[in-house]
């Protein structure tokens, strides 16, 4: 019996995070998108500049009775740096943020616990920023965004950033990996 829900995860450049979920068990789809801005029907091009407030995310389906938006929100922490302001790498701005945009009262608890168990046994050095949102408009990126990595894995941007991200998580989540 299926147990669809969603998740929404912004953690910089959706080129890179697409890939990292859309190999795991138990995930049917992600979308590459906007989300969190005042602007209606963003664009990638009015988005590029930071003044529609709208970050970069992506929309998972997943099969919940196949894998718990914990462990999903595990790997989002794990697959990106979650300590660095407006910014994952090179890629600097409110678009490449870290957040989680939260569908239910449930899902926002387990960010809260997660953060505080991240927090209290410093894994990551350095004070987490992720920010915690509710639900709000995801607005689908332009179709050649859609699974960019997949569609074009020799592009530079995509072996440097991409590639790495998502062989992280093939080696420290295998058991999570679809065959």
């Amino acid at each position: 019996m299926s147990n669809q829900q969603i998740a929404i995860f912004a953690g910089g450049c959706f080129w890179c995070t697409e890939p990292v979920f859309s190999q795991l068990h138990g995930v049917s789809s992600v979308v590459s998108g906007y989300i969190g801005g005042h602007t209606m029907n963003p664009t990638y091009k009015s988005i590029c500049n930071g003044d529609t407030g709208h970050a970069e995310a992506i929309q998972i389906t997943f099969d919940a009775s196949q894998i718990s938006f914990e462990t999903l929100l595990e790997v989002f922490f794990v697959s990106h740096d979650p300590t660095t302001l407006n910014r994952q790498g090179n890629d600097i701005g409110t678009q490449y943020r870290s957040a989680v945009f939260c569908q239910n009262q449930a899902q926002e608890e387990a960010v809260k616990k997660m953060i505080a168990t991240f927090s209290e046994a410093d894994i990551f050095g350095a004070p987490i920023v992720t920010q915690i949102n509710g639900a709000d408009i995801f607005y689908p990126a332009e179709d050649y965004h859609q699974y960019y990595f997949d569609k074009n894995p020799a592009n530079p941007y995509c072996l440097a950033v991409a590639a790495p991200k998502a062989a992280k998580i093939r080696a420290k989540y295998a058991q999570l990996i679809k065959t």
